[in-house]
């Protein structure tokens, strides 16, 4: 089925390409923690084999991937699902807030590089503003171009 709505497509493969690597995070171990910029005190807990990483990694896998379907069926790819435009509304906004965050999280986020605070809220910002294209697409379309 192709996409009615080529942003909200995009968004959703991308939310799915973030999911896939929080997956990676978990199979691949401390090395790619320590990549992805998660932090040294992550890093150490995966290597001493504690629990709270993999939990909070599979939560936020979780979460992406359900984005993901919400962006596709939004895109016109899967089946409309309930509450659709509120919830991509929110998936957006959530993006975006991450984005804005970024002053605050150099302040408070000492164990992180600021080079992976800034390259992950450039990317938060692309996937959020992507999303925000396809509401807007939708929006102008009217309610019925979406999904």
């Amino acid at each position: 089925m192709a996409p009615h709505n080529w942003w909200l497509f995009a968004g959703g493969m991308l939310s799915a390409v973030a999911s896939l690597a929080h997956l990676g995070c978990i199979w691949r171990g401390a090395a790619w923690y320590r990549f992805f910029g998660a932090g040294e005190r992550m890093a150490r807990q995966v290597e001493r084999g504690a629990t709270a990483p993999t939990v909070i990694t599979l939560a936020i896998a979780a979460t992406l991937a359900l984005w993901a379907v919400c962006a596709l069926s939004g895109a016109g790819v899967l089946p409309r699902l309930p509450l659709l435009y509120p919830g991509l509304t929110i998936i957006a906004a959530i993006y975006l807030l991450r984005a804005a965050a970024l002053p605050l999280m150099l302040r408070t986020m000492p164990d992180r590089s600021t080079r992976f605070l800034v390259t992950s809220s450039a990317i938060v910002l692309a996937i959020g503003l992507i999303h925000a294209v396809g509401l807007y697409v939708a929006f102008r379309h009217g309610a019925g171009k979406l999904g």
